[in-house]
């Protein structure tokens, strides 16, 4: 199979048979062997009753219909795991991520040799409220990651199936599969300029709280991809930095004792216990041993075989 298509779906009835018609044409048009896997992701308006409906006459149409609402990451987690075409190509549901596209992205990954390709949205049809929270984004993301994107969070991406095939996406790390990918050693990582195209139906999702969330799973990614394998490394350090300053401060006040007592003999002007460095010094080491010994415990955890969700799905169609 040439091709398979992932979109998750949420409250997106509407727009389901103009997109799924669009597809099909372009498809047809280049030849390609596809599926197309929506994900309804807990919706209420009858996206699911439109996919079985859809499904039922064009046997390229599949579906994943989840118990609740669990977010688009595990959605298209639940849609890679399904995937069977070389390249997959993931989208929204809203019509704003033209099909059109999509041969192009499919050149580019299979004749390119990319491992993914991700689209940019160089003019955008959203409200400044979410453009520019979007371009302060990205800009910290390409910063902290070294992947040269402009828009790591464009839904329209495509992908060698190996490379959706050995990532877990969760929580909203959706915005960060480039970021993930790299971490799994798929470097070789490109962009499109693609269309982008106004909201026909229903209204947009974006909101400030997603968006906090996003930059606390960003640093999360990078902590773990850095240090998810080796996190003595990083707890050590900490822990030997810590631990070596409440040395300093424990031998000098040691010092100023004995100076004190045998050398100079000149008393202190406070006893150790009522200096602030002895309190210093002693809250320096026990965090320095803690943190070793958290080092010692991850490093532990880290060996263990990490288990991957497996996201409750309650109905199926085309499987």
């Amino acid at each position: 199979m040439d091709i398979s298509i992932v979109i998750p779906a949420k409250d997106e009835s509407e727009s389901l048979p103009e997109l799924c018609q669009w597809i099909t044409r372009v498809m047809s048009e280049h030849r390609f062997s596809y599926e197309v896997i929506f994900i309804d992701d807990g919706s209420t308006d009858g996206t699911w009753e439109q996919i079985r409906a859809i499904g039922a006459n064009d046997p390229a149409i599949k579906g994943i219909k989840f118990n609740r609402n669990f977010g688009k990451s595990a959605a298209l987690h639940t849609g890679f795991k399904a995937a069977q075409g070389d390249v997959v190509i993931t989208m929204d549901a809203d019509l704003q991520d033209s099909p059109e596209e999509i041969p192009a992205l499919f050149t580019l990954i299979k004749e390119g040799g990319f491992n993914l390709v991700s689209g940019w949205k160089k003019k955008r049809h959203d409200p400044i409220s979410k453009t520019v929270p979007s371009k302060f984004f990205n800009l910290v993301t390409r910063k902290i990651s070294g992947i040269e994107l402009h828009d790591f969070n464009c839904g329209l991406k495509a992908y060698q199936n190996v490379v959706v095939k050995n990532i877990t996406v969760y929580g909203e790390m959706h915005r960060y599969i480039p970021v993930l990918a790299k971490w799994a050693g798929f470097t070789r990582i490109g962009e499109k300029v693609v269309e982008h195209r106004e909201r026909k139906y229903g209204q947009t999702k974006f909101g400030w709280e997603r968006f906090m969330r996003g930059f606390l799973d960003l640093l999360s990614i990078t902590f773990i991809g850095r240090f998810a394998k080796r996190p003595m490394h990083f707890f050590g350090f900490w822990g030997f930095l810590s631990f070596l300053l409440g040395f300093f401060f424990t031998v000098k006040i040691l010092w100023d004792k004995v100076d004190s007592v045998f050398i100079s003999k000149i008393p202190l002007k406070r006893d150790v216990a009522e200096q602030p460095i002895f309190y210093l010094a002693l809250v320096a080491v026990i965090l320095g041993t803690q943190l070793f010994l958290t080092g010692f415990l991850a490093e532990l955890i880290a060996r263990q075989s990490i288990s991957k969700k497996d996201y409750l799905v309650i109905d199926r169609v085309g499987y």
